[in-house]
């Protein structure tokens, strides 16, 4: 079933949902299904499950010469979402990303879970590699996720890479994209972001999830702004309640986000991360309550791999 139609179906309801990292290399799924058991007491439509591209060290050999070697790779971004859909009996989206992949990696994973019945995917650039600063495109690659649209796109339409196909079937996906209520950092101002924004939903994206904020007055002037525009496709609030003092500074640095006063002196008075979790929770709920009381369609959460903070805030809100 795709996002829209669960969106579409809800009613009044806002609806629950969150998003998984896959399992670092050598891991069992069963850490994975640890992780969401508990949260499916609040019924998800739908889990989104992230790719990340490999990460590569270069390790100096016995004869002098560099052998680049691949680290911290989290593989079977398809395989997890087939396996979550068959286990929970759930709507999995995956995210597919630029960066690491050709043209035609990507048309051969969108086969993949077209076969597997999975309707749904997020397009995104994806980030840069460590070692190189800003992102770079694989040759033979997408340089940006408008582009990865058109070929989804393409795709719906029945049209693959190979233009000698007769008679070949459309795929039928969903196609969600990001936002940034406080706008992606490569871009000069949030009017400038919403125009690429707007190119993305006119090319073919049908829902949109934000970047996570923690000042709701951010997230609806977003939502305003985009209004404004013309983009009037479901746009769904990202949440990620915070759990360590660490993060105060962690996550504007990575995410180019604003935590407001109230909150990072919230934090700061916390003696421990316990106390963090708790004000991290209580910051949630009353952000959440807001956003639900505002119409959200759905609220959903970055788990980043630990279920315990979402599972009391969706205790208290679902």
């Amino acid at each position: 079933m795709k996002i829209t139609e669960h969106i579409n179906a809800r009613g009044d309801k806002t609806l629950f949902s969150f998003e998984i990292l896959p399992p670092l290399k050598g891991q069992s799924i069963q850490s994975l299904y640890d992780h969401i058991d508990p949260l499916m007491e609040f019924d998800p439509p739908f889990i989104d499950v992230t790719y990340h591209r490999e990460e590569f060290v270069y390790k100096k050999r016995e004869n002098g010469l560099l052998e680049k070697k691949s680290i911290r790779k989290r593989p079977g971004t398809v395989g997890i979402c087939a396996a979550i859909k068959n286990k929970y009996e759930v709507d999995t989206v995956p995210h597919i990303i630029c960066g690491g992949f050709t043209k035609e990696e990507t048309e051969n994973a969108l086969i993949d879970l077209n076969f597997l019945g999975i309707d749904n995917v997020l397009l995104l650039q994806g980030d840069a590699i460590k070692t190189e600063g800003r992102f770079v495109p694989e040759q033979e690659g997408h340089a940006f996720a408008s582009e990865l649209i058109a070929q989804v796109v393409s795709m719906n339409h029945g049209k693959y890479l190979d233009e000698d196909l007769l008679n070949a079937q459309p795929t039928s996906f969903c196609i969600g994209v990001a936002g940034y209520p406080e706008k992606h950092f490569a871009a000069p101002n949030l009017k400038a972001d919403l125009k690429y924004l707007k190119m993305k939903v006119d090319l073919g994206a049908e829902y949109i999830v934000t970047q996570m904020f923690y000042d709701n007055a951010k997230f609806f002037n977003f939502v305003d702004e985009c209004r404004k525009m013309g983009i009037n496709v479901p746009i769904i609030p990202g949440l990620k309640p915070i759990t360590t003092k660490r993060q105060l500074n962690v996550l504007p640095q990575i995410f180019y986000i604003d935590i407001p006063e109230d909150l990072s002196d919230a934090i700061e008075k916390c003696k421990s991360n316990e106390e963090v979790r708790e004000a991290g929770i209580e910051w949630s709920i009353q952000q959440s309550r807001e956003l639900m009381e505002g119409g959200v369609p759905v609220l959903h959460y970055y788990s980043m791999g630990k279920s315990t903070s979402i599972y009391n805030i969706a205790k208290a809100l679902f």
